[in-house]
């Protein structure tokens, strides 16, 4: 049976007070909410230990944004598995397009970085999709497969998430049709070892279309941007009918 994840990435907003805020809103929506799904808040490395703190016993899981494969070094700017775990982090975005675009991230550094999650006990979100000029080279298929075979190696199918987000779609209000996102989901799941692995739809999810995408049979959940800032939409995307 496969998990439904429902996760918001808050990129790089809200301090820790706002994070509180955001969470004293969020919580009395969820009191209905099924628990057969996986809430997660994966928020800047600043707001973690507060989320986690706030957070014990409920059913909201703390993600993290970035983890580095070394345990400890000269790495500036970066964070180890170590630090994540001991602040009650569950799981952590591995690969996200933008990590990928501006910080120079490789198919071969997120492997390590989803090998070095694992290791520490995390369940890794891997972000796979294409840019706007690939998918109008028809060359979607021909990229996510590379993805996927070149970031899986070695890594354990039975503790990851994957995520896809077509590049194009993300923060741009262009979402991908559902019945698409559906067809490239169902070619990553064919390419897995473990086809129980939950695999979630990212780029331009919102309160109104999350009914439509989670209906898809390949999909099981969303990474969500930009909608999970706000506690009343991301809560409706939590409770999708």
């Amino acid at each position: 049976m496969r998990k439904i994840v429902i996760a918001g990435n808050w990129k790089m907003h809200k301090t820790q007070a706002e994070s509180l805020e955001f969470l004293q809103a969020l919580l009395p929506h969820l009191t209905e909410t099924s628990d057969d799904r996986e809430v997660v808040l994966c928020a800047p490395f600043t707001a973690l230990s507060a989320l986690s703190k706030s957070l014990h016993g409920s059913l909201i899981r703390v993600g993290a944004q970035n983890i580095h494969w070394e345990d400890q070094g000269a790495y500036t700017g970066e964070i180890s598995g170590a630090m994540l775990t001991e602040l009650g982090v569950r799981y952590v975005v591995v690969g996200h397009s933008e990590r990928r675009q501006y910080f120079g991230e490789t198919d071969e550094t997120v492997n390590l970085r989803l090998k070095a999650a694992q290791k520490h006990g995390l369940i890794p979100i891997l972000c796979v999709g294409e840019t706007k000029q690939q998918r109008d080279a028809g060359e979607t298929e021909a990229v996510i497969s590379r993805q996927i075979e070149q970031d899986l190696v070695g890594v354990d199918q039975q503790q990851l998430v994957i995520a896809y987000e077509p590049i194009w779609a993300i923060g741009t209000g262009d979402t991908c049709e559902s019945s698409e996102a559906n067809r490239v989901i169902g070619l990553i799941r064919s390419q897995l070892k473990n086809p129980q692995v939950s695999i979630q739809y990212g780029g331009s999810v919102k309160p109104d279309n999350i009914d439509e995408i989670m209906a898809q049979p390949e999909i099981d959940g969303a990474l969500v941007g930009g909608a999970s800032l706000q506690p009343e939409g991301f809560a409706r995307i939590v409770n999708f009918q």
